[in-house]
């Protein structure tokens, strides 16, 4: 399993950007991708690398097609291969 963090942001949409950060969280839960809301940023989990870049490409067109100028997407990749990961799993190790 591989976990990932993306955050997609326009730049120069104003102070709020939640109806930005709406339809990017939108199309990753559309792609049946786990997907774990945060304030900074969503994690998702899936099988592959491709599923992951195609759900990060659809969330970063969704804000590009909602008019944004200009989008800012970060994403990390932990790619895990010595045992299976998740990310309740990660939360559970930290508490």
């Amino acid at each position: 399993m591989i976990i990932a963090e993306i955050s997609v942001l326009p730049v120069g949409e104003g102070t709020s950007i939640s109806r930005f950060v709406r339809l990017a969280v939108n199309e990753l839960k559309r792609s049946g991708l786990n997907t774990f809301p945060g304030p900074m940023g969503t994690s998702i989990e899936a099988a592959n690398l491709d599923e992951i870049l195609a759900a990060v490409k659809l969330a970063h067109e969704a804000v590009v097609n909602a008019g944004a100028k200009r989008v800012v997407t970060t994403l990390k990749i932990d790619d895990r291969r010595d045992k299976p990961a998740t990310v309740r799993a990660k939360m559970e190790a930290i508490k």
